[in-house]
Parts: C-alpha cells; sequence; structure tokens
C-alpha cells in the first residue's frame, strides 16, 4: 500500500533556527531505539489529483507511536481503495483533506461507502462541542471583553446544552430547549438562595442567575458563530435568527427622592438597578468626599459624567486646564481583577468634555496635592502621567474607586448608587440646568441621541415640572377655574 510513517520533532538548530525535523538525535535512543519521549509520529502519502491537476501531497502527525500513525495510514488507503472510478477517488481525496482541515478524523469505510452510494462524499460537519471553541480561537481581532464574554457563554451554556448536536442539525427546537434549561437553572439559583438548608446555598454560591439582557447576548453569541459556518458553507441557514426572547428593556435611571428613601430604609428594597441622586444628594455626597485626596476624581465625574475606566486612564496630557477643556483619549479597562489602559471602544467615547470653573479648581488643586505626594515618595514614585493615581504615582484599580465611593457614601448617610450612577446623575443634572440633548449626548460620548433621551427624558421631577408648567403657559385663558 502507498504511503509511509515517519517521527518527528519540532527542535531548531541553534545556528541556523531551522527545524531539525526527522534529523534531530534527539528522536533515537543510544541504542538505535525510538525514544518514546521525544518527537511524534506521522504518515505521509501522495492523495488522488485535484480536480484542476494538481498534486495534494498529504500528511498528518500527533501519533503517539509508530503502529498509531501505520493504522491511520491503512485507513486512509481503506478508503481510497473504494474507488470505482478517478473521480470517485477525486472526491474521496476531497473528504480526507477537508477532515484534516477541519483536525477531524476521516470517516468510516462504512460511513464512505454510504456517502459514495448516496452522492454526498463530504466530511461529516463538526458538532457544537467541536465547532465552537475552534471558531472562538480564530477570532483573532475580538476585544479582551468581548472574548471572554463568549468564552463564558461557550462555557455555561452554549456547550453544556448544545455541545453534542452536529451544526448542519442545528434546529430552532435546540435552541429553545436550551433557553427552558437556562431558565431552569435561573430557578434552581433563586431557590437556594432563599433556602434556609446551608448545604443548597453553598451548592450555587459564586452562580449568577441569568437576565434578560445576558440571554440576549448569549443568543447573539451562538448567532455570531452560525452566521460565521455559513460564510464558511459550513451550513447554509441560522436558526438562532428565528429564536425569540422575553424583551430587554435598558433600565431608566430613577431618582432618589424622598420618599423613595424612607422606604430603602425601612425595607432595604431598591427601587430600581440605576438610582440617582438629586442635586441635593449629589452635593451633599461631594461635601463629604471634600477633603480626600481623590475628591477630584469623583467631582469630575459627577459634573462631567466620564465612566469609571475613562476617569482612571486620563493623563494630564489629556488636559488643558487654561481652556477648560479635556479629552477622553485613554481608559483602564478590567478583566476580571486584571486591568489594562487602552483607547475607547468607539469613536464616538474619544471625545472633547468642556470644564465648569469648580471642575477646573478642583483639578489645579489636585495638582498641587499630587506634585507634593511626589516630593513625599521621592524615588518611590512612579511616573504614569496619570491625573488619579496611588499614592505612589501607580495607577487606580478602578474596583478600589467603587470600594472608596461606597465608603464615602455610607460617611455621608446617603442611600447607595453605583459609580457609573454618577455619570447618570451629571447627565440628568445637565439636563435639569437646560442643556440641550445634543450637548449631553457629545458630553457621555453616546453613539446615538436616542440613547441617550431614551435613558435620561424626565428622569429628575424638576424636569417633567417645568415642562408641565410650560405647556400649560402657551394656552391663552380669559379666565380661571375655581
Amino acid at each position: 500500500m502507498p504511503g509511509s510513517t515517519f517521527k518527528r520533532c519540532h527542535c531548531r538548530d541553534q545556528a541556523t533556527g531551522r527545524q531539525l525535523g526527522q534529523s534531530c538525535p534527539k528522536l533515537r535512543r543510544p541504542d538505535g531505539r525510538w525514544s518514546t519521549e521525544h518527537g511524534a509520529w506521522g504518515y505521509q502519502r501522495e492523495l488522488p489529483k485535484a480536480r484542476d491537476g494538481h498534486r495534494r501531497p498529504h500528511r498528518r502527525l500527533g501519533f503517539d507511536n509508530a503502529t498509531a500513525a501505520q493504522d491511520a495510514l491503512d485507513h486512509v488507503n481503506d478508503l481510497l481503495a473504494l474507488a470505482e472510478d478517478p473521480d470517485q477517488a477525486v472526491l474521496i481525496g476531497d473528504v480526507i483533506n477537508e477532515a484534516t482541515t477541519r483536525r477531524m478524523p476521516p470517516p468510516s469505510v462504512e460511513e464512505m461507502r454510504t456517502r459514495l452510494r448516496t452522492g454526498t462524499p463530504a466530511a461529516a460537519p463538526p458538532t457544537l462541542a467541536e465547532y465552537l471553541p475552534r471558531w472562538l480561537a480564530g477570532r483573532r481581532n475580538l476585544a479582551e471583553g468581548t472574548r471572554r464574554s463568549y468564552a463564558a457563554h461557550l462555557r455555561i451554556h452554549l456547550i453544556p446544552n448544545l455541545g453534542p448536536v452536529r451544526v448542519d442539525r442545528l434546529r430552532l427546537a435546540h435552541l429553545n430547549d436550551m433557553v427552558d434549561a437556562i431558565e431552569d437553572r435561573n430557578t434552581l439559583i433563586r431557590t437556594a438562595r432563599t433556602s434556609r438548608d446551608p448545604k443548597r446555598q453553598a451548592a450555587v454560591k459564586g452562580m449568577r442567575a441569568v437576565g434578560p439582557a445576558t440571554l440576549h447576548r448569549i443568543r447573539a453569541t451562538v448567532r455570531k458563530a452560525l452566521n460565521d459556518a455559513i460564510r464558511t458553507q459550513l451550513i447554509t441557514a441560522n436558526p438562532a435568527s428565528h429564536l425569540e426572547l422575553p424583551s430587554s428593556r435598558r433600565p431608566k435611571p430613577v431618582v432618589w427622592t424622598a420618599e423613595r428613601v424612607a422606604r430603602w430604609q425601612a425595607t432595604g428594597v431598591v427601587p430600581s438597578a440605576v438610582m440617582v441622586w438629586t442635586p441635593a444628594q449629589t452635593g451633599q455626597f461631594l461635601d463629604t468626599a471634600a477633603d480626600h485626596r481623590l475628591y477630584a476624581l469623583f467631582h469630575l465625574i459627577a459634573h462631567r459624567g466620564l465612566r469609571r475606566g475613562e476617569a482612571c486612564g486620563l493623563h494630564w496630557t489629556d488636559l488643558d486646564l487654561d481652556n477648560g477643556h479635556l479629552t477622553v483619549t485613554w481608559q483602564i479597562v478590567q478583566y476580571g481583577w486584571a486591568t489594562e489602559l487602552k483607547a475607547p471602544k468607539t469613536e464616538g467615547s474619544e471625545r472633547v468634555v468642556a470644564l465648569d470653573e469648580g471642575t477646573i479648581a478642583s483639578l489645579r488643586a489636585h495638582r498641587t496635592r499630587q506634585k507634593a505626594e511626589r516630593l513625599a515618595a521621592g524615588t518611590g514614585w512612579t511616573d504614569t502621567g496619570l491625573v488619579f493615581t496611588k499614592q505612589d504615582g501607580t495607577a487606580l484599580h478602578p474596583a478600589t474607586v467603587t470600594d472608596l465611593l461606597h465608603n464615602l457614601t455610607g460617611a455621608a448617610g446617603l442611600p447607595l448608587v453605583r459609580l457609573h450612577d454618577l455619570r447618570h446623575g451629571a447627565a440628568t443634572i445637565a439636563l435639569a440646568a437646560g442643556t440641550d440633548m445634543k450637548v449631553v449626548q457629545d458630553m457621555l460620548g453616546h453613539s446615538s441621541i436616542t440613547l441617550t433621551s431614551d435613558t435620561y427624558t424626565s428622569v429628575l421631577p424638576e424636569i417633567a415640572r417645568a415642562a408641565a408648567e410650560n405647556t400649560a403657559s402657551l394656552i391663552p385663558r380669559t379666565s380661571r377655574a375655581s
């Protein structure tokens, strides 16, 4: 039978840098026998020429021993022996080549015989468990946060629920079953958390229920993976495009009115996932934080709406205090606990933000404080060029800033908000002051004015009340009703 087996490794010649391949001296023991600890076995064989007449050298590596490599070569020869004419030989060669490209074993002899008989001599498509990890590994230009999100969806939901299904046999029913399984998991988590049994509570420790927004992102992940499978002609239709999910609405900010604060104090229930302080509450917080070394950071976010990562990544070279503006060009992004300084995700996030006199004054005072800290640190100072740093000049961890916000909020006796909610507060206060919606959009770096208006319209009671009074004043009356 044609073809041969061989053994090789990936060692390189120190002088030339070239791979030694089959000539590496470590492949054999001193007595001439093959080493069992170095190199890998493979086989090589010439496949039938392609339809265009080109030769098709075929080889596979990675076998543990010579017997396994020879068995794989024998299997390829058995497949080619099924050909009854040159056309069938070419088709079998296509199947073997395709299986090698997809890093899959060739089909069995019986499966190949069936494929030849039915006229469908193509390599069997992979299962979702085989395809999805390879798909993600092939996405080389993904942002790190997106890659982590995709990987979590694959690991927690897609592969456990869809893994055994072949990609070409995936149907809408499979996806609906996955959604049902996710809802069952949610029920398990919620029930265990409210249980008085410590063992049940411990069983779901670290597990999070999947909300509507995350469910939509899981669908987006599998839809993208299947669209790429269509592009590579692995499948012809995408069942994820027809998967219907419950509506996922972006939570709108809700203001901490006196009534809501009182109910929160009595019950501990927070009215919404996104809560915003009133202007008076924001002022109370800033008064409490006024003597802290990072006061200017909170002042900046509360007044001009920077994101947490944008404030932590702000450089002195991005500030023009004389002309009263800053440029957002960097952000510190958190991946798990690791962080990275990188450019903003979108062009809209790279923006110029105007500064008011109070914010300029707080930043000047902060610069003076930082110069004093630099002198005190001496040679222990790390010059990162960042505006907001630790006392040795190194970058702040975003999570540390969040913890500090919570501590200062408690000291001020205020209801809790997230650091991102200070940004929401800056937007709502700007609108209450009569700032044009387009100006607020540019200040926040939103991609569209629709996002700004949908999120912030009529959040503060002052805005709705002023709109009502302005509307009523346009209606002429000759007498007033009692």
